[in-house]
Formats: structure tokens, C-alpha cells, sequence
């Protein structure tokens, strides 16, 4: 024994000494200090060749003619890094909705792949966000990914915008909070995740040549505020800037956005990384990018030589490059990347990791109808017809860079085709989890018949046979293009309104990006949004339409009555020459979704926060205090007899007089039947400000101010108010 501790002693010494050792000889491995003096440390021992190393790197995946780098494992992008100081190479992978394998670069190499964005805002649950986050995290790590593209936060300004199914709704707020979130979970692992597109990367259409043009103020208050808030709460490693314009300058080479705002009015320590192909001229490192991303895509290598060329002329600051270089380092060193590298081989529990997809996409569900309490399906049901939207194969998924590949391949892979380069991801992708087969499982003793619906004719039949049908309605959407209109394409619309038709006690499951149109809504028996379900939407479909889960989802997004209801009811861009700039007014300002509604007065199809419930909630003894903020207190009630969720929101509905309405908090709660919580939110003083442009900060006017709780944006229940002092908060 006294060997044995003598030897372990001797082994702690010499530990002990070695890391001593290497601390002297690299002092930026010494984890007492900051993350910022480890950067100053290293960065300082940094060559110039070293410098420009990590402020640029290539795609590393297999299109165009591009090769995997020689290093990397192979996903979206890849930083070499530099082993003569111990600066570990940065392996970037697309993680909008799970660890992507773009075009199969790592055979065989598949993974959890979460719900969609949509759905997870439906939820309005940031910790199913977390745990969300935290998959794509332990995941990332086991394959050797130290970097995700992930966090994406644009708000849904248009419901035809092609990447609305992976940001998180039209609400500033609610998208903050749940992308922080998320990214929490992710960071949580020792990984950096990004928080992308910075900003206005409102439409898909032209997106390389799109001008977004908005009034500051009306920036600062919508888009910028959940940019803003989400940075805050959880501290990215990168920010992701987009490829359109703003105001007339390309976002990643935008001064007054990257430089006066992200770095100095929000004081962002991270670096900002370019979308890949979005970086036009070697100054953009003055504009305030710090890195280029997916170098082949862009004309030249921008941030190589060129760069190199320009800084050892004096043209661009030696210091500026510095900078760049600590930003990035400095996110390193936040993240572990230097005390715990992130090696490839770890074990994957890709089942658990499905359960946790499967409660987000359950919860994210939103029953829009329910005639007459046809749901919950009684397991007794003899016969239940499903029909169409590849519901044998599994659920949808969106397109693009953030498409997640199963474990062991998708079900079904049905190409759309096309040119350019989003032309090699058009193809819809249904992964295994099959609402029929779940169904099946969920009513054993049910004659359960399955109708593809490429026939109208047989689709009725099979409708009028059954006591029950299952109608899928699918919209598949991918980054690259927008949307042409809301219908459900390749003719659905008329095949649901058939089998509607045929069939009372018809029940239709929408798969779909974002807001569609229902012509078919009134005779429709129910009608659910599944959003794209991820690694277990099928068994949370059967979940919902059999009860196993009370449905507790809540739009987003608003669902318009028509196009005509939003400010560009023509697509900008569409029908412009190609390579041509075009502007895209948003006029609207910071009135996004549900707030220009309550603004014109228009009534949408469904408004932001609505959601049925197999059970019935109220709310009741409102208080409402003022002071520097808001702070809104209510009880909540299940009054049904059966156990379920609620989203109680609490609107902002006049501030000093001026009439509006603003999301100021939101709240998920489980209740069980009669039993009641007290739920109490304090409103973040900028939700109640305008920003002053001029003066560069916000202003909070003193006066009367009015809150409303209710179900949705257009159910209030509870109405009160407050006095809220005056005063100025920094930018």
C-alpha cells in the first residue's frame, strides 16, 4: 500500500510538472486565465502565414469537382489548423436540425435528425430546444465535428421563404429565446456553435443579389432584437452573416452591421464566419468579417493571398488581422477545443437521441381543428384508411444544407431534380419513421389500409370504405427557392378536398414548411400540423391523433387567409434577369407577422400562439406591476379532464398611449385536470422601447401601459396595465 502511494505520488509530481512545463512553454494552455489572454497569448506567437491560415478555408464536400481536404472528416467547411502551436483544425458541419452528411462525403455515416425549426418554435418549450441542442452536440462530438452551423434565427417574414422550416417563427422573442437555447445545448458539449444569417436573410429567391432594405429603427426591433437577445443569453462562437444585402451593402462586408452593431454596440466577442460563397472583395475583413467560409464558392480566396498581399503593404492593418485571428482562437479557447479536443469514435446512443427528437416533435404539433372532439381516436376504431404523402416510407424533411441522413439511410428518396448548385440536394427524403406503420401499431386491432393518393378516384374509394382516414398533405421546401404560392403542390389540395369530401370523419396531417392555404378547411373533420417530424415523427404523429399526447403546439407563424394579407404579396426578385440586384422593401418594419395583422386588422386563416388542446385551460387574477419593466403575474387553469400543456402568452398591447401589440413572454405548463399555477413574467425592457436611431439607444417613454394574456394573438383573456417609468438603455 505505502509502494503503491509513493508510486502514485511520484506519478502526480511528474503530471503535475509536465503540465507546469507545457504552460511555460505554451502560457496560453494555462486555463486560470481568460479566454481572452489565452487568445493574446497564442495569437502573439502566430506567423503572418499562420495568421491567414485561419481566416479562411474550403468547402469539404464533393461537388463541383471540390475535393476533401486532406485532414478533414468531410461535411460543410474545414479551418486547418496549426500543430506547431497545438491550434486544432476546426471541423464545420451544417447542424440546423441534426449532424449533416452532405451528399454522403462520410459513407454510411447517418444520424439523429431533430424536428424542424418550425416545430420546435411551436413547441414554446426552451428546454426541449436544449435537449435538442444537446443531441446535435454529443453527436457533432462523437464524429469529430468541433464546429456547428447551427442556430438559425432569421424571422418568418415572408410564409413562401424556402429556410423558414429550419429558423423558428415570425416573433423576435420567442425565436430568441428558443436559438439560445439550442445553442446552449450545444455549447454545453464543449462545441461552437454559430448563430446565422446576420441579417434580413428573409427570402431565397435571388438570395446572392436581394437587397433588404428597412428603416434602422425597424431593424433594431425585430430581427436585429432576436439576434440580439439570442447572443446574449447563451454567447455563440460565431456569428454566420448571409448572402443577400442590407441596405445596400452585402452582409458580410456590411460596416455599420458587423462592425458598429455585432462588435460594438452588443460588444460580441466571438468572429464572424461568411455563408459559404459570400465574400466579394479581400476588404470585407475591414468591414468586419473575420473568416472566409467555403472558399471555392467565391470568386477568389479572398482571405489567402490576396489578404496576405494586402497586409504586408499596409493597405489593410496588420492589427485587423489580429483581431480576426484572436476572435477566433478566443471562441476556441471558450469552447475547450485547446483543454478537451473533440476526437472522432465516441459512442452514439442513437435510440435515446430519437426519444428526445420524438417529445420535441410530439410537443411541437399544433391541432389547428377538431370537429366535434373526433380527436383523440378511440383505439376501438375498425377501419382507418391512410392516405398519400409517402406515409409508408416515413416523414419529411426540408431540403438543403441542413438535410439530416438517418442512421442506416433514408426509407425513401424521391428526386425533384434540378440545375445549379442546389440542384444535387432537391430530393425529398422520408426516413423510416412511418406514421402508417406507427398508426398500425397504435390500433392493433384495426383494419389499417394504406392508399398512395396518386389517384383520386381510389383515394375516395379507400376514404368511403374506412370509419376513419388519415389524409397527408405534404409541402416539401429547401434552401435554394421559395415557395410559388401556399397551395400543397402537385395537385393535393384537390385530392384532400375529395377524400374530405368522401368521408366525414377525415383527418388531415399537414407535413409542411410554413403557412399553407386550406381550401378544403371547412369540411375537413381535423386538421393537425406536423411540421417535418424528424428522427421519430411518425410514432409522435399516432402519439397525438391517439391520445398517447395531448396536443400543446402553438403557430409560430401566422397563417395567412391569403397572400394579399402581406406587404409584398409579389415575390421580389422573381422574374429579374439574372445576376441582377433587387431591392426588397420591408416596409412593414418591425410590424412582422401577427403584429402587422394587428395593425391592419386583417383576419389571418390562424393567428400566431393558436393551438387546440385535448383538455381546456383558463387564466384568471391578473396583475399587472410597473416600475422599470413590466411584470405580469396570472393564474392558469386546467379545467378539462384530461392532463395537457399550455403556452399562456402575454402581449404588449399599448405602450404610453400608442396602440401595438408585441409578444413580451411566454410560458409552457403542465397541468394535470383542476389543477392551477401561478405563472409571473417580467417583460425585458426592450420589448416595451422604440429604438432611437439618432441617439443610437432605446426609449423606454413613460406612461400607461397595457398587457393582455391570452391563447393566441387574437384570444385575450386578461387585460390590464401598469406605469412604467421613463428611461434610456445602451443600443
Amino acid at each position: 500500500m505505502i509502494r503503491m502511494t509513493t508510486a502514485a505520488s511520484i506519478a502526480a509530481l511528474s503530471l503535475a510538472a509536465g503540465a507546469a512545463h507545457a504552460q511555460t512553454a505554451q502560457p496560453w494552455m494555462n486555463t486560470k486565465l481568460s479566454p481572452d489572454e489565452r487568445a493574446a497569448l497564442l495569437e502573439k506567437e502566430m506567423t503572418l502565414d499562420e495568421r491567414i491560415g485561419l481566416v479562411h478555408g474550403p468547402m469539404s464536400m464533393p461537388i463541383f469537382g471540390i475535393k476533401k481536404p486532406d485532414g478533414a472528416i468531410g461535411s460543410a467547411g474545414y479551418i486547418p489548423g496549426i500543430p506547431r502551436l497545438g491550434v486544432p483544425a476546426l471541423e464545420e458541419s451544417d447542424a440546423s436540425l441534426g449532424v449533416t452528411n452532405p451528399l454522403g462525403v462520410r459513407p454510411g455515416d447517418g444520424a439523429t435528425a431533430l424536428a424542424s425549426g418550425l416545430s420546435l418554435a411551436a413547441t414554446f418549450n426552451t428546454k426541449l430546444a436544449y435537449d435538442g441542442g444537446a443531441v446535435v452536440g454529443r453527436e457533432a462530438r462523437a464524429k469529430g465535428f468541433n464546429v456547428q452551423l447551427a442556430g438559425g434565427v432569421n424571422l418568418a417574414r415572408d410564409p413562401r421563404n424556402g429556410r423558414n422550416f429550419e429558423y423558428l417563427g415570425e416573433d423576435p422573442w420567442l425565436a430568441a429565446n428558443l436559438v439560445a437555447a439550442q445553442i446552449n445545448g450545444i455549447q454545453a458539449q464543449g462545441i461552437v456553435s454559430t448563430i446565422k444569417h446576420f441579417s434580413l436573410n428573409g427570402q431565397e429567391t435571388s438570395r446572392h443579389f436581394a437587397n433588404s432594405v428597412i428603416d434602422e429603427a425597424a431593424h433594431r426591433e425585430s430581427d436585429l432584437l432576436a439576434f440580439q437577445i439570442a447572443i446574449e443569453k447563451s454567447q455563440p462562437g460565431s456569428v454566420m452573416c448571409a448572402y443577400n444585402l442590407v441596405n445596400g451593402d452585402y452582409s458580410c462586408g456590411n460596416p455599420h452591421l458587423l462592425n458598429d452593431v455585432l462588435k460594438g454596440d452588443w460588444g460580441y466577442k466571438g468572429w464572424v464566419m461568411s455563408d459559404w460563397g459570400a465574400v466579394h472583395a479581400t476588404d470585407y475583413i475591414v468591414k468586419g468579417l473575420d473568416q472566409q467560409s467555403g472558399e471555392q464558392l467565391d470568386a477568389k480566396i479572398w482571405f489567402g493571398e490576396p489578404l496576405k498581399a494586402a497586409v504586408e503593404k499596409g493597405e489593410i492593418p496588420a492589427a485587423r488581422l489580429s483581431d480576426a485571428t484572436r476572435r477566433i482562437l478566443r471562441s476556441m479557447f471558450a469552447a475547450g477545443l485547446f483543454d478537451k479536443p473533440v476526437t472522432p469514435g465516441g459512442a452514439i446512443d442513437y435510440d435515446a437521441n430519437a426519444e428526445v427528437a420524438r417529445a420535441a416533435s410530439a410537443e411541437g404539433i399544433v391541432l389547428l381543428k377538431n370537429r366535434e372532439g373526433l380527436l383523440p381516436l378511440a383505439r376501438s376504431a375498425r377501419t382507418i384508411a391512410v392516405i398519400g404523402g409517402h406515409a409508408d416510407a416515413g416523414v419529411l424533411s426540408g431540403g438543403g444544407s441542413s438535410q439530416v441522413v438517418p442512421p442506416g439511410g433514408a426509407k425513401r428518396v424521391v428526386p425533384l431534380g434540378g440545375e445549379g448548385m442546389m440542384g444535387a440536394f432537391r430530393s425529398q427524403y422520408f426516413n423510416g419513421s412511418s406514421p402508417l406503420a406507427a398508426i398500425r401499431k397504435a390500433a392493433p386491432d384495426a383494419k389499417v389500409t394504406f392508399d398512395d393518393g396518386r389517384y383520386v378516384a381510389s383515394a375516395v374509394a379507400a376514404a368511403k370504405a374506412a370509419d376513419v382516414v388519415v389524409v397527408m398533405g405534404n409541402q416539401w421546401m429547401g434552401e435554394g427557392e421559395d415557395a410559388f404560392d401556399l397551395s400543397l403542390p402537385n395537385g393535393q389540395d384537390e385530392l384532400i378536398a375529395a377524400v374530405v369530401a368522401a368521408n366525414p370523419n377525415a383527418i388531415v396531417v399537414l407535413q409542411t414548411g410554413g403557412p399553407i392555404s386550406m381550401p378544403w378547411l371547412d369540411q375537413a373533420g381535423a386538421v393537425v400540423e406536423a411540421w417535418y417530424g424528424g428522427a421519430k415523427g411518425g410514432e409522435a404523429i399516432a402519439d397525438v391523433l391517439f391520445g398517447a399526447v395531448n396536443p400543446s403546439g402553438r403557430l409560430p407563424v401566422t397563417f395567412p387567409a391569403s397572400l394579399s394579407q402581406y406587404p409584398r404579396e409579389a415575390l421580389p426578385g422573381r422574374g429579374v434577369p439574372e445576376k441582377t440586384r433587387f431591392d426588397v422593401n420591408y416596409a412593414e418594419g418591425a410590424d412582422v407577422g401577427y403584429r402587422r395583422f394587428a395593425a391592419t386588422g386583417d383576419k389571418p386563416l390562424f393567428p400566431f400562439g393558436y393551438g387546440l388542446s385535448y383538455t381546456s385551460f383558463a387564466y384568471s387574477n391578473l396583475k399587472v406591476e410597473g416600475g422599470q419593466s413590466v411584470t405580469v403575474s396570472f393564474d392558469v387553469a386546467n379545467t378539462g379532464k384530461a392532463e395537457g400543456k399550455d403556452a399562456p402568452q402575454v402581449y404588449l398591447t399599448g405602450a404610453a398611449g400608442k396602440p401595438l401589440q408585441r409578444l413580451i413572454g411566454f410560458d409552457k405548463v403542465s397541468l394535470k385536470p383542476g389543477e392551477t399555477r401561478r405563472v409571473t413574467l417580467t417583460a425585458d425592457p426592450r420589448l416595451l422601447a422604440s429604438f432611437d436611431a439618432k441617439g443610437r439607444r432605446w426609449v423606454v417613454t413613460g406612461g400607461d401601459y397595457q398587457v393582455a394574456v391570452g391563447a393566441s394573438a387574437t384570444d385575450l383573456a386578461l387585460k390590464g396595465g401598469a406605469k412604467v417609468k421613463a428611461r434610456t438603455l445602451k443600443p
